[in-house]
């Protein structure tokens, strides 16, 4: 019988039969992609178990016994007793006073003069390219060998900074930067902020290339000045960028070792929760302690992880 001569009663089940057939299709063709896309994630998932997972729960089980490198003694189990010692130790908490405050003060620098300077190289002029690749040289240049070059320009006796500083009349005798409580940090910060600031540049800038310059054209038109456009056109959708900038740099100020222990070994007040964590370990031969460590550092980032996703989320809705 042609489709125009069956009845509404009749047309109604075989349309029903028809859309259970292809939901039934479309839900065995979403498990079988699932399946694919979980078999396709085992190895990944693998690797990182074995790479991430497995050290993570050993170093948590270590820090609840008094393990210590290099002994035969059996490691007793002590439960949450070098978390309770962690939090009272004074070295640590400075430790972690100098971490946030190297966090804060560097990452904020380092986001203003990467903004600034990606600003300045997203514009046009000539020999833009050399330019580019001129700002990056600092962050090229592996960490340990950057904090050494600095440490020799920073001593009283030969450094380069003091030379300048005292040609130009604003030091009258020369200092020991890396030696003085206060100095040593702010030193520290500067010639971190001298390195990193670039990769902060580079993830800025590609923030800036997305930004359609239709919008800017429609602004000039609407008689908006530059510094208008720039709050109410780049700042708000450069945002994005800025939160996954910081999340890096973050992460990687709250993880700071090598420049410190390279400038000053902990040293000056600018121990670091890191260069902390390996004197107890590698000095002190404290497994269980270290470790302990090791877990406290590990939740501080994950807090500041869990911040910085939730304000991206948030921009993002």
């Amino acid at each position: 019988m042609p489709w125009g001569e069956m009845g509404i009663d009749r047309l109604e089940p075989v349309l029903v039969e028809a859309g259970r057939i292809e939901r039934r299709a479309a839900t065995t063709l979403g498990a079988r992609q699932a399946r694919l896309a979980w078999i396709l994630l085992l190895p990944t998932l693998a690797v990182l178990v074995g790479v991430a997972l497995y050290p993570l729960v050993t170093t948590f089980y270590n820090s609840l016994t008094d393990a210590r490198l290099g002994s035969s003694r059996s490691v007793q189990f002590v439960g949450l007793e070098n978390y309770r010692w962690l939090l009272t130790d004074p070295v640590f908490l400075e430790a972690v006073g100098n971490t946030l405050y190297f966090t804060v003060v560097s990452v904020s620098a380092e986001l203003v003069l990467g903004l600034l300077i990606a600003l300045v190289i997203h514009s046009q002029f000539p020999g833009r390219g050399l330019v580019r690749a001129a700002v990056l040289v600092p962050w090229a240049i592996p960490t340990v060998v950057s904090a050494q070059m600095w440490r020799w320009m920073y001593n009283d006796v030969f450094g380069v900074v003091n030379d300048l500083l005292m040609r130009v009349g604003l030091l009258d005798a020369p200092l020991a930067w890396t030696a003085v409580p206060g100095l040593a940090m702010h030193a520290i910060i500067a010639v971190d902020v001298w390195k990193t600031t670039p990769f902060m540049a580079l993830l800025l800038l590609a923030g800036l290339q997305v930004i359609p310059r239709d919008l800017y054209e429609a602004a000039r038109v609407d008689g908006a000045s530059q510094m208008r456009q720039f709050f109410s056109i780049t700042l708000p959708l450069l945002r994005p960028a800025m939160l996954v900038a910081l999340i890096f740099r973050t992460l990687d100020a709250l993880r700071v070792f090598d420049v410190i222990f390279v400038m000053t070994a902990g040293a000056s007040g600018t121990e670091s929760m890191a260069t902390y964590n390996r004197r107890v370990l590698i000095e002190f031969q404290q497994l269980g302690y270290g470790s302990a460590v090791s877990v406290v550092i590990f939740f501080v980032i994950f807090v500041f992880v869990l911040l910085y996703v939730r304000l991206l989320r948030g921009n993002e809705a």
